[in-house]
């Protein structure tokens, strides 16, 4: 195995470490721990982080390329693959090879249009059966809703065992824990009085467990999401989807976040001719549509690409390397607003009497900078982020539809629903990949989106909410299940 590393593999990495750094210095710093706290006790907030959790694992297994190792040939120095694989896809390789001639729908056994097959010796117009869909059967017309029935029944034995051995553990250490009785436990629980919201935790896992249960269960006999024009598995391609709008939404906001932080912040604290630049270049960005600034770069690196084959040894790497470029351009014309934002801060903090003490007593501007304005404008940069995740995902799905977007080879939900626009004009129409790529963007962008309401209420002083009880009367609590961690 040799180990491949993608651009934007780099990038992801670097976001991880960012993360954990950010995680270590929340745990020292009480302000941002109580804010956390505050935010992550809404049970809203905390179930659409798990589920957002789920999709970065998802990415996460995405990201992680190799090369892996061929067939040994006598005399011959080992040798690997020409095209890098991920974990994802070993993991996904059964669903990946079990591939079909053409379109069939979901949970069916038979092609989703007739074709001439030879049937007792004569040629008939009929569904031909499925090579891997439903192939255990011996009698599709009769036997397929039965059997789809008895193994989600079955999966869902199986999922049902596994949440009530996990409930039973959970709620005995919360027991030893606390010192409290197991039917105590089990009423503040269901009563939802708890310090985190653990009903809410409990809820949202035992819908992931269920609908991952039953996913593996139906794949190994199903397309459960239908296959695509040739034969592939929409699942498979809706799963690899999630890693491209991940790193859209996180590359997109690295590159955002720097240029807004420090023109926003130069301009509205050095005033002067440092503030009209700057004013006119984040203007003039702004008056130019951003598809058809967007589309011209994507066209000019898709022209250096193909002039220079060399630069990138494979396929995978060229596609990498344009949604890396495409993250660079959407985020150079996405800043600014928060740029604006910022500016218009930095000129209400520069006003404010500690500031104008500091300069004052002579302490110089980049010190300033450092340890009064940029800390006070973190609240917002953070609200703004986690807002603007959710459109940069759907940027991707609209630009990969008009054609300026991701490489037509790279999954994405956009290429997913650029593939539809043709399918939904088709007869009869194909429309469980639109409906999949609809599903994966709801969940992630809805996730997003109230996970952001509930970061903006915590950290903004003005709107912050309490959720009706008091932080001294929550804080008061006995926690339940591993409250002590």
């Amino acid at each position: 195995m040799q180990p491949v590393f993608l651009i934007t593999d780099l990038f992801i990495f670097a976001v991880l470490l960012g993360g954990l750094f950010y995680a270590w210095r929340i745990r020292h710093d009480r302000h941002l721990l109580a804010n956390w706290r505050l935010a992550l006790k809404r049970p809203v907030a905390m179930a659409s982080g798990l589920v957002l959790l789920f999709f970065v694992l998802v990415a996460m297994l995405d990201s992680f390329h190799y090369r892996p190792v061929l067939a040994p040939v006598e005399g011959q120095p080992t040798r690997y693959a020409a095209e890098a694989v991920s974990v994802l896809d070993v993991v996904l390789a059964p669903l990946s090879k079990a591939r079909e001639r053409s379109y069939s729908a979901p949970l069916s056994a038979t092609g989703f249009r007739k074709e001439t097959v030879e049937r007792d010796g004569q040629k008939v117009r009929d569904y031909p059966r499925l090579n891997f869909g439903g192939s255990q059967l011996k009698d599709p017309a009769q036997e397929l809703s039965g059997d789809v029935i008895a193994r989600s029944m079955q999966a869902l034995g199986w999922a049902l065992t596994l949440l009530l051995i996990l409930t039973v553990g959970s709620l005995w250490v919360a027991a030893q824990q606390t010192n409290q009785s197991l039917p105590q436990v089990w009423q503040r629980f269901l009563s939802g009085n708890t310090y985190w919201p653990w009903r809410s935790i409990f809820l949202t896992l035992a819908g992931l467990l269920l609908v991952i249960v039953w996913l593996v269960a139906l794949s190994q006999h199903y397309h459960v999401f239908g296959t695509d024009r040739t034969g592939n598995s929409v699942l498979v391609f809706a799963l690899k989807s999630v890693r491209t709008a991940l790193v859209i939404g996180s590359l997109t906001t690295l590159v955002v976040l720097p240029l807004a932080l420090l023109l926003g912040v130069m301009a509205g604290y050095l005033r002067g001719w440092v503030d009209e630049v700057i004013q006119y270049i984040y203007t003039l960005l702004a008056s130019i549509p951003d598809v058809l600034l967007i589309a011209a770069s994507v066209l000019l690196l898709q022209v250096f690409i193909d002039k220079n084959q060399g630069v990138f040894e494979t396929a995978l790497e060229r596609s990498d390397a344009r949604l890396f470029f495409l993250c660079l351009i959407l985020g150079v014309t996405s800043f600014t607003g928060l740029c604006r934002l910022v500016r218009g801060e930095t000129l209400k903090l520069r006003e404010l009497e500690y500031i104008q003490s500091a300069r004052a007593m002579g302490v110089s501007t980049p010190r300033i900078l450092r340890r009064h304005i940029v800390p006070n404008l973190m609240h917002l940069v953070l609200i703004n982020t986690v807002m603007q995740f959710s459109s940069f995902v759907l940027a991707e799905a609209v630009l990969s539809y008009v054609g300026v977007g991701v490489d037509p080879k790279t999954a994405s939900f956009g290429v997913m629903i650029n593939t539809a626009r043709a399918e939904l004009a088709a007869t009869p129409i194909v429309w469980w990949t639109l409906a999949t790529a609809f599903v994966f963007m709801f969940l992630i962008v809805l996730s997003a989106n109230l996970l952001a309401d509930a970061v903006r209420d915590a950290f903004d002083p003005r709107t912050r909410l309490r959720g009706g009880v008091p932080l001294p009367a929550v804080a008061a609590q006995a926690p339940i299940i591993a409250e002590a961690a």
